[in-house]
């Protein structure tokens, strides 16, 4: 198969890198597709201490299997700096954006469905007086895809991501705020496409329908599925019947939107 090309998100030294030692420089690996008008930025989950194989580049070329362009981040865990993986999602974004796409969005598992959604909720619109051209763009995604998400820092949280990604502070609980979407959401939040299934063990689907209570509280478009069946950590869940259909529904999702060739 063709190696894919590594694209380094920051020409020099990334931001915090002094609190994320040992770690190489973010990066997504590009999975283009020629005459896509949008692409999505995939962040696999792990805890904040790894990132998933299966939650990378399969769920990169199933998109592509569509006709939408994807790019694998590989961003920092723990040790870290707490924004890191935020600030290098929000740098993906911008620089996805970068290369001409008519739309940007981000999808995520698990702890990486958490920076999914921090990124949805706290971004900018870029500066466009930066010497960076990249920190022109905007960071806000035009959609956001949380799977089985850990949405929230709060009450139904992973105990386990929450505490790598906050270290000492894993139990200062305005700081987990700023980390919990459904805390977060505003008119302005971008639609959602969201999936759980019901007897995840590990992150409680309570995470996903307490983030669409408050997309629909503050009116905005997403879709919600819940499947019966499956535990966590699944990916594109091949073997789990109908929690298998995600791709599926999500693909639809995304050519209707203006995703796709």
């Amino acid at each position: 198969m063709e190696a894919q090309q590594k694209i380094y998100l920051w020409p020099g030294e990334a931001p915090y890198t002094a609190d994320s030692p040992g770690q190489e420089q973010p990066s997504i690996t590009a999975f283009p597709v020629e005459g896509a008008r949008g692409a999505i930025v995939v962040c696999p989950g792990g805890g904040y201490c790894m990132k998933a194989d299966h939650e990378g580049a399969p769920i990169a070329r199933m998109l592509n299997s569509q006709g939408i362009a994807a790019y694998v981040l590989d961003y920092r865990v723990m040790p870290c700096h707490r924004l890191a993986p935020w600030t290098d999602a929000s740098r993906a974004i911008r620089h996805v954006r970068s290369l001409g796409y008519q739309k940007v969005g981000i999808l995520g598992f698990s702890a990486g469905g958490n920076l999914c959604c921090t990124a949805a909720t706290h971004y900018d619109t870029g500066n466009p007086d930066s010497p960076d051209p990249i920190e022109r763009y905007s960071s806000r995604p035009d959609v956001f895809v949380p799977c089985y998400a850990v949405a929230s820092f709060g009450k139904y949280t992973h105990l386990g991501s929450r505490q790598s990604l906050l270290g000492d502070d894993w139990d200062n609980e305005e700081i987990a705020r700023w980390y919990s979407a459904e805390e977060n959401v505003t008119d302005d939040t971008p639609p959602a496409f969201l999936w759980h299934t019901a007897e995840d063990g590990c992150v409680p689907v309570q995470n996903s329908l307490n983030l669409a209570k408050a997309l629909a509280d503050h009116g905005v478009s997403f879709e919600l599925h819940v499947y019966p069946k499956g535990p966590h950590g699944i990916g594109l869940g091949s073997e789990w019947g109908p929690a298998g259909t995600w791709g599926n529904s999500l693909c639809r999702y995304l050519l209707e939107a203006g995703y796709g060739r």
